[in-house]
């Protein structure tokens, strides 16, 4: 199925149920449950499966403008969608026969919702630093031990995809691995549900891991794959779902904010807010930031599917100036929009809480930008 073709049935979903559960998802902090199983229903949580495995086979692309699509609605229900196409990716990327089988299959018809679990209390923004222990018990067993924060989509998901340091303990200290653990598994356990300023419906958990036991087979890649992980898959596809529903955000507080210029008009003298320059002008200046911020994340997504080198700077970028954008975007809107604006509960408070998580969020504006001045002064990223 063609992305345009997948990106109109989103679009459908997304104007219908998404719609109608977002004002309860962010009241409520209530975990997205109908829209998410929608969406599992109709196939499109197969976005980034692999067509082998049943999928549609898309990239970072394809999930920038999913996650744009849905964010506009309810940026939680973005943030869920997207956390499920990163781990998807992560899967795929060196999925065994077996995997492909017990994961990306399931994936691919719906049947399966996965996330990931890389933060860690004690490492903060620096989450390609796993403490948490990969242990091997025998060839046929692992276990792990350690903690793991804002986990999205955390009690929900059937799987989590979690990075741990390397198996032996005398493991470099760039040594780290990435394995697959199911619900249900044995020792799992999960800190309260998440009550958060914004992004109130993603369930951004902490996970206890006390001695989980996995089969080996639920290793992904070879052992000490972990940092090519982190840099090929998990930080384009992370940082371009980031994107794409920060992209959202903006956009829909244009949106409000224009449809209030459109129809609000002053009654002593029946002027339109739309005739008055200086609020043309701002509006101008809005749509353009709007703009140029989905043309750098749309340029970096596709660039990043095609596996251009170029791509590495423009995607990290692109999370970092989306972030700036979505805050400056609301920020200026509810000024545009007056005294309404600022009500308890309108769409505005909504959107101010949930864009103003875009710089504190894993890797954090400001890690971004000295990352792209290392890069651009040949200095290692990970000098820290």
């Amino acid at each position: 199925m063609s992305l345009e073709t997948v990106l109109d049935r989103i679009r459908e979903a997304t104007e219908g149920v998404v719609a109608e559960e977002a004002t309860f998802v962010d009241k409520e902090a209530r975990w997205p449950e109908k829209s998410i199983r929608l969406l599992q229903k109709e196939g499109l949580t197969g976005l980034i499966a692999p067509k082998e495995c049943g999928g549609y086979g898309h990239g970072l692309y394809g999930l920038a403008r999913a996650c744009e699509i849905i964010g506009e609605v309810s940026a939680s229900t973005a943030l869920c969608f997207g956390m499920h196409g990163v781990g998807t990716a992560v899967m795929a990327a060196k999925a065994t026969t077996r995997q492909k089988q017990s994961f990306l299959e399931p994936i691919a018809q719906g049947e399966h919702l996965t996330s990931l679990a890389l933060s860690e209390p004690g490492t903060g923004a620096h989450f390609y630093y796993p403490q948490t222990q990969l242990l091997a018990i025998s060839p046929e067993e692992f276990k792990l031990k350690g903690q793991k924060t804002f986990v999205t989509n955390g009690g929900y998901a059937d799987s989590y995809v979690i990075s741990t340091v390397g198996v032996e303990p005398d493991a470099a200290f760039h040594q780290f691995s990435c394995v697959v653990v199911e619900k249900g598994a044995p020792g799992l356990e999960w800190g309260p549900a998440w009550n958060g300023l914004g992004m109130r419906g993603n369930s951004s958990r902490t996970l206890l891991l006390q001695d989980v036991s996995i089969p080996s087979w639920q290793l992904l890649g070879e052992q000490g794959d972990q940092l090519w992980y982190i840099f090929q898959i998990v930080a384009p596809y992370f940082l371009t779902a980031m994107a794409g529903t920060y992209l959202g955000i903006a956009q829909a507080a244009f949106t409000e904010v224009r449809a209030h210029l459109m129809k609000r008009s002053y009654s002593h003298s029946g002027l339109s807010l739309n005739q008055i320059p200086l609020l043309q002008h701002r509006l101008g200046t809005l749509w353009a930031k709007v703009e140029r911020t989905r043309q750098l994340i749309y340029t970096a997504a596709r660039e990043g599917d095609k596996g251009s080198q170029s791509a590495v700077l423009s995607i990290l970028a692109a999370k970092a100036e989306v972030a700036h954008c979505a805050v400056d975007v609301v920020n200026e809107a509810m000024t545009l929009a007056g005294g309404s604006a600022y009500q308890n509960n309108s769409r505005f408070d909504v959107l101010l809480r949930d864009a103003r998580a875009a710089h504190v969020m894993s890797p954090t504006t400001d890690l971004l930008y000295t990352w792209i001045g290392r890069a651009l002064l040949d200095q290692p990223l990970l000098n820290d």
